[in-house]
């Protein structure tokens, strides 16, 4: 195995209090931030209009996107490869939908040597993306109490288990604080973003999870804070392999997919980099705290 670190010997075990400090900053300021700010929830959780344009000739989507702003109209805009057709979507209440749909013609109409046809004016309401976000929130926990009994089963200990989850559970509430402060449209692609997030940081933690039940078998009279820096500090190389390529991957994204995907980017950004965290400085950590209570 190739490594890009050389051998580490960090005392994470340690710098604990620190980590968790930290962690207790970022909880304490998205709370401050959800309170004050909250969400700026998308039109899948607040409704808004509708209106699908086709043009009689291809227009690239980035000319549309380009007339949008030009008026000032913040929308959401989907395409439908092969048809010339868009799909225009802009929160707003009900009884807004044809003055929000008469600036979107506006907006198209100001495309150069662009002919177009309204196909569709509709408002759509929040029933459907709050039905799926109430299955997402279902799942989320569903996911996590899984997660619990696996690794209480894998690790013959229900404190890993919990651990992992706390870890899960920092991750997400990191991404949507960051949501929040930077005041970008929560929708349902986000939510699938967080569920990703969740998936990535419980992946890292087993693995060094694992890592600390073969010293544990290999060293059974291993001091506990020694056996889990040796584990994190033998895994740490693989840990910043992965994490490079899975954030260099979503990096290329962010700054050249587009501003139909920035949103998940930057939010994945945020989850891969609170993944790694959370698993060395606070997951293990917490193993080590509540064991070391219990033996007491």
């Amino acid at each position: 195995m190739i490594r890009l670190l050389h051998k580490t010997n960090i005392d994470f075990i340690k710098l604990r209090y620190n980590f968790f400090a930290l962690s207790g900053i970022v909880v304490l300021a998205g709370i401050v931030s959800l309170s004050v700010k909250g969400l700026n929830l998308g039109l899948d959780f607040t409704g808004g209009t509708l209106v699908q344009v086709k043009f009689e000739k291809p227009v690239p989507i980035a000319d549309v996107r380009a007339a949008l702003n030009k008026a000032g109209v913040e929308a959401g805009l989907q395409s439908f490869p092969g048809d010339s057709s868009y799909a225009v979507k802009v929160k707003g209440s009900q009884d807004s939908v044809n003055a929000t749909a008469e600036s979107i013609l506006g907006a198209m109409k100001a495309i150069q040597g662009a002919s177009f046809s309204e196909e569709k004016r509709d408002y759509v309401g929040p029933v459907v993306g709050r039905d799926l976000a109430k299955k997402a929130l279902f799942a989320i926990v569903l996911s996590m109490f899984g997660i619990i009994v696996y690794v209480a089963f894998r690790f013959s200990n229900p404190v890993w288990g919990t651990a992992g989850v706390v870890g899960l559970l920092h991750d997400v509430f990191v991404a949507i604080t960051a949501m929040s402060l930077t005041n970008r449209e929560v929708d349902l692609v986000i939510v699938a973003a967080f569920l990703t997030i969740a998936g990535y940081s419980i992946n890292d933690t087993i693995v060094i999870f694992d890592r600390m039940r073969e010293n544990m078998r290999m060293f059974p009279k291993m001091a506990l804070a020694q056996l889990i820096n040796a584990s994190i500090n033998e895994t740490i190389s693989r840990t910043v392999i992965t994490t490079m390529t899975v954030f260099l991957a979503v990096l290329m994204l962010f700054l050249f997919g587009g501003s139909a995907i920035n949103n998940f980017a930057f939010c994945m950004l945020v989850g891969t980099l609170t993944g790694v965290y959370s698993t060395v400085a606070l997951c293990t950590p917490m193993v080590y705290q509540w064991e070391r209570k219990g033996h007491k």
